[in-house]
């Protein structure tokens, strides 16, 4: 029984599927896979103060916290999932991409490189 009504909680989810006592009652990831998430990979970043950075201008080198090959953070929706190398893309021109190398389980949360230890 649930607290909002008097039917069984497996009656409530079995329209997702979700906590149905049978096993062919599953969770329909069809619903899901249209749905846009952002994704980003983070080279590296660096602490300024705000005058430097009203000081930045056209040609500015910004040193950043990752060095050439250290791997780089996949972020999906603010929640990192893979690591993985940059790597220039022959077939496009003046184009990056990212070679995942560690990719998080189902249920595992990856810890972002800039809380690891040094």
């Amino acid at each position: 029984m649930n607290e909002f009504n008097d039917a069984p909680d497996e009656d409530v989810d079995a329209g997702l599927g979700v906590g149905a006592s049978t096993g062919t009652d599953r969770l329909d990831l069809d619903l899901v896979m249209d749905v846009p998430v952002t994704m980003h990979v983070v080279l590296g970043s660096t602490t300024m103060t705000v005058a430097d950075i009203l000081n930045l201008g056209r040609g500015t080198i910004v040193k950043l916290n990752t060095k050439v090959g250290d791997p780089v953070d996949v972020i999906v929706n603010d929640r990192v999932v893979a690591r993985g190398e940059i790597v220039v893309l022959d077939n496009e021109d003046q184009r990056f991409g990212v070679t995942l190398t560690e990719v998080a389980k189902p249920g595992e949360r990856l810890q972002s490189k800039n809380q690891r230890a040094a």
